[in-house]
């Protein structure tokens, strides 16, 4: 699923395009992915001939501000990608949603699960986007500062994996940055949250935001079906330091990486940099 470093990369990429741009046509070839309104011909009508003032992100949102007061949410969840493309190319056969615009591009939405969603909102209501309401603080943001992240973690028992990916507490984070994060801070995946002391908390901390703008830096991390607007893959795969490389000796320590559920995910950590006791 991408994550906050993706999901900056795809808006950052449609922004430069697609911003002033007016929406000619709707084609609607699987209407499961519409999350609202629920009429797929409502959704069509509301989004024609809207001109997209802004785009942005909130955690792994993507926010298309459109006029008219509207905005249209997407969540990629897993498998989705969010292309852009001129008319004339093919249409591939997960593509399940295309705006189309009046320049000759394409904004076509791909999602081979098909769990990602589509939803067109007002503004005022963003409880009827799914969670999008109930995100928690952004982590690269100023609303995001050490005291914040401390009173996330205090009383709660939590393994502190598990409450990194909970999305009402922090908005964006996902299995890999959450794995690279913890490998930084030197913390076992495994450990309850209120049992870190102040210095691991602001080391954690600050591990977080390294390891989000070094994803941004670097495009994203791409395995398998991640890609930017483009369809360009990212590389901060060569970057990771135990995400996905169970079996392989630890970069610090050359202790092998181990890899264990945890938080119902599979999850990435050196026994020895990160001892749980």
């Amino acid at each position: 699923m991408p994550e906050l470093p993706e999901v900056e990369t795809i808006v950052r990429g449609l922004r430069e395009v697609l911003c002033g741009k007016t929406i000619s046509k709707v084609i609607i070839r699987e209407p499961m992915i519409i999350g609202y309104p629920e009429e797929p011909e409502k959704f069509r009508e509301r989004l024609l001939e809207k001109k997209i003032t802004a785009m942005g992100r909130r955690g792994k949102y993507i926010i298309l501000d459109l006029d008219s007061n509207l905005q249209l949410i997407i969540h990629l969840r897993m498998t989705g990608k969010l292309l852009l493309k001129m008319r004339e190319e093919e249409i591939e056969s997960h593509t399940h949603i295309i705006l189309r615009f009046k320049e000759g591009v394409d904004l076509r939405f791909n999602n081979v699960r098909k769990f990602g969603r589509m939803y067109l909102i007002e503004r005022e209501s963003p409880e009827k986007a799914g969670g999008f309401a109930g995100l928690g603080p952004e982590p690269l943001s100023s609303e995001f500062s050490p005291e914040v992240f401390q009173n996330i973690l205090k009383g709660s028992s939590r393994a502190i994996k598990a409450l990194l990916l909970d999305q009402k507490k922090i908005a964006g984070l996902g299995n890999i940055y959450a794995d690279e994060a913890l490998f930084r801070a030197g913390i076992h995946p495994a450990r309850p949250a209120d049992e870190l002391s102040r210095e691991e908390i602001t080391g954690l901390y600050n591990s977080i935001d390294q390891v989000l703008k070094a994803g941004i830096k670097y495009s994203g991390t791409s395995f398998s079906d991640y890609v930017n607007a483009l369809g360009e893959t990212g590389s901060f795969q060569e970057k990771l330091m135990v995400y996905g490389r169970d079996g392989e000796k630890c970069p610090r320590c050359s202790c092998q990486i181990s890899k264990d559920r945890i938080a119902s995910r599979s999850t990435h950590y050196c026994p020895d940099c990160q001892e749980k006791d």
